[in-house]
């Protein structure tokens, strides 16, 4: 695998006739860093950190250049800035991103419907019915990189292989600002030399238990009787790993994918131990969750909550309601219930997170003829078509404007069906 840093690329230079590499991956590059140099233009080539300074907050994203200092994702700030002194953090905006997504995706639809999104910056293509129109799977990939590029001045990596396993490493050996053509024919090359963290599902655990085996490459695992894998990874992660090692994956590129949940977490400057706060920081999560599902068309039938105290331990909780809900009063009302029932001990909480989850299709769920939560549900629709038309700044709940002075920063996840 190349590194997060550039080195080991590897891309296709000249023209390909291949038609066999039909199933495309396209990552954007330090997408929300690149985000960030748009309005930014004078900081491009320097070491960039986009993330909050506290010395709790974690790296969002990085340039490049500060990479090749071993910076990267999720690594503490302090951690990233020992490496990298130079570097000039950037604060996040998350509606940027959101925007220049939806610019993307857009041009990627105009190329093929089977459009399948994994995250705001990458998605899988089938580009086998679009030959008539833009040519081989080279040529699609350059179009989409240079459109990308004019219209929104992004860059993105594009892999390309006759699975999306496949393709996914092709973009990643293609990053960053390349495209990768893996034909059928020469799959086996590409793939058997690369390390087994290449394989998905190898983490740390799995690599040293293979490596005990002798295993080094994505090959040696190929070669490894099934039975061996067994042995030592157990029998489901045996198969799976052992069928990806002979590029076995009959995933195909699916639009409509099912949202599994939804999830608003946040790490905090200091370890919250006011109930009062407490509780408003539930409000202000369920309510983001809430804004989401019904932004989304969903709602929950699961409501968990996430809680880290300042020794790092971890404790989830979560209950099924009796009707499934889109309300934030309704969210909240639950997550105040299970962390109320957790055993926190007083201890001071370093991290809080609400989840909704088991989600259904609005259109599928029938409310009662006596609606418990009509009231709020009126006065949130409202507000999310306030929201919309005059921006998040244009209405609050009072209950969520806090003291000034505390410091927060805040990721939001989005699960979907898939292991990709």
């Amino acid at each position: 695998m190349s590194k997060q840093d550039g080195s080991g690329r590897q891309v296709t230079e000249q023209p390909s006739d291949d038609v066999t590499a039909r199933i495309l991956h396209l990552d954007m590059d330090a997408f929300f860093a690149s985000v960030e140099l748009l309005s930014r233009p004078e900081l491009r080539g320097q070491p960039v950190i986009v993330g909050h300074r506290g010395h709790r907050s974690v790296v969002t994203a990085a340039t490049y250049e500060a990479r090749a200092y071993g910076v990267n994702s999720a690594m503490p700030m302090a951690v990233a800035l020992r490496r990298c002194p130079q570097a000039v953090v950037l604060e996040p905006h998350y509606e940027r991103y959101q925007a220049a997504s939806r610019q993307v995706m857009q041009i990627l639809g105009d190329v093929t419907p089977l459009v399948e999104p994994l995250s705001i910056d990458e998605a899988f293509l089938d580009v086998g019915g679009a030959r008539g129109l833009f040519g081989p799977p080279w040529h699609i990939g350059r179009m989409l990189r240079e459109r990308i590029r004019a219209e929104t001045g992004l860059v993105a990596s594009v892999g390309a292989a006759s699975t999306k396993f496949v393709a996914k490493l092709a973009s990643s050996r293609a990053k960053p600002d390349g495209l990768l053509v893996v034909p059928h024919d020469e799959t086996l090359r590409f793939l058997h030399p690369l390390p087994i963290s290449a394989l998905w599902g190898v983490g740390r655990a799995t690599e040293e238990k293979l490596a005990r085996l002798g295993l080094r490459t994505v090959g040696d695992v190929a070669s490894t009787p099934v039975d061996a894998l067994r042995r030592a990874v157990g029998e489901a992660a045996a198969a799976k790993l052992h069928a990806l090692a002979w590029a076995r994956d009959d995933r195909s590129v699916t639009p409509e994918r099912a949202e599994k949940s939804i999830g608003h977490e946040s790490t905090y400057e200091r370890d919250l131990t006011d109930d009062t706060v407490i509780d408003r920081e539930l409000l202000r999560l369920s309510d983001a969750v809430a804004r989401r599902l019904r932004a989304g068309g969903w709602v929950a039938r699961t409501v968990s909550v996430k809680v880290r105290f300042g020794d790092f331990t971890t404790l989830t909780r979560s209950q099924t309601l009796v009707e499934p809900t889109d309300i934030a009063q309704r969210v909240a009302s639950e997550a105040r219930t299970l962390f109320r029932a957790a055993e926190t001990g007083g201890r001071g909480i370093r991290l809080l997170g609400v989840r909704a989850e088991n989600l259904l299709p609005t259109g599928q769920v029938e409310r009662g003829l006596w609606d418990d939560d009509e009231g709020w549900r009126e006065t949130e629709e409202t507000m999310d078509a306030l929201t919309a038309r005059f921006g998040k700044a244009a209405i609050q709940r009072a209950s969520l404007i806090a003291p000034e002075g505390r410091r927060r920063s805040a990721r939001s996840t989005r699960d979907v069906g898939s292991s990709d």
